[in-house]
């Protein structure tokens, strides 16, 4: 007779654990012990176990497709960096899990945003889906998608959506508090703030910890200008023109991404300062173009690629049972990335 294949309840009891703690460890999730992680891994090569993707697809009507979705403003330029960071991470998760991914745009503009999204994940019949800012942050779409039983995750949401869905991020408020104190420390006292779009709680979260650290060091953050861009390198070099004007010019400016950050560079230039001497610039995400730019951004650096990869393992998690996807954020680490655009005065 023909030896029955090994299932997932063979590696469980061969390992001596859940079949929950195998498909964690098969789907490379996090908080497993590594000798736990070891064991199952012994036990799968012993039975000779493979997960057969048809098989899964075929109990339990699953397509093996994640969809990401970001946001398409045709109106304005992309972000350069940051959407494709965020796509390698979750292809790089997506493939040993056996999923395949798609990204798709939506306009967030659109007054039938939610509906969209829907119908696009019911058309290619997706088994989940990763929200990205400022996706992340409706409130109206997480209602949907729980109505429509769709998993999601979102990443990097605000602290309100963070508390009703699974999520996985930084600590953008903190990030937004420790370069500010970083520039503090270099002996600044004049300050502007190139902020995002008001609909990215995330970069929003980075001005409320600028305007703690100001708050502490006993400045105001109101006396301090700003002005608000959409996160690309265009709206960094046109709104900082302003901010660089009059006699009070600000010694630092701190801008919500690096995009920004590297228009802000390009218009100082232009007006003829000298950076970083008569001004220090300053980003977040250190993205590829932090390191090419002159002179180079100090920023902090946003593991946009860890992200992704998280935000797809934590999808598959409330797949496959193991994390609800009502609540549970994942905070990522984040760092500060010392350069020579900012420097003590």
């Amino acid at each position: 007779m023909k030896k029955a294949k090994p299932t997932i309840d063979d590696v469980a009891a061969l390992s001596g654990v859940g079949r929950t703690t195998v498909s964690r460890v098969l789907n490379n999730g996090p908080n497993v012990r590594p000798e736990v992680r070891m064991r199952v891994l012994e036990a799968v090569e012993k039975l000779q176990y493979k997960v057969n993707a048809q098989a899964r697809f075929l109990a339990g009507g699953r397509s093996q497709l994640l969809a990401l979705i970001h946001a398409s403003d045709l109106d304005s330029e992309p972000n350069s960096y940051y959407y494709s960071g965020l796509e390698l991470g979750a292809l790089r998760a997506c493939a040993p899990a056996g999923f395949q991914l798609l990204m798709h745009g939506v306009n967030q503009h659109s007054l039938d945003r939610v509906q969209k999204i829907i119908d696009f994940i019911a058309s290619r019949r997706c088994d989940g889906v990763i929200l990205t800012p400022p996706f992340s942050d409706d409130a109206d779409l997480h209602q949907a998608l729980l109505r429509q039983n769709i998993a999601h995750v979102a990443v990097s949401p605000g602290d309100g959506l963070r508390r009703q869905m699974a999520g996985v991020g930084m600590d953008d408020e903190v990030a937004g508090y420790e370069i500010t104190r970083y520039l503090l420390g270099l002996g600044h006292r004049r300050f502007a703030f190139l902020q995002g779009l008001e609909s990215h709680t995330s970069a929003e979260s980075r001005y409320a910890g600028y305007r703690r650290a100001l708050g502490e060091a006993g400045l105001s953050p109101d006396a301090m200008p700003t002005a608000r861009g959409n996160f690309t390198f265009r709206s960094g070099a046109d709104q900082s023109v302003d901010l660089l004007k009059g006699p009070q010019r600000p010694t630092a400016l701190i801008c919500a991404n690096d995009d920004m950050a590297t228009g802000a560079l390009f218009a100082a230039h232009r007006m003829g300062l000298s950076l970083p001497a008569d001004l220090s610039v300053v980003g977040f995400d250190d993205t590829p173009v932090s390191e090419v730019v002159w002179p180079p951004l100090t920023t902090i650096h946003q593991p946009i690629r860890q992200i992704g990869a998280r935000a797809v393992e934590k999808l598959i998690e409330v797949l496959n049972g193991v994390e609800s996807q009502e609540f549970g954020f994942e905070v990522v680490p984040h760092r500060l990335i010392v350069r020579e655009s900012a420097t003590q005065i």
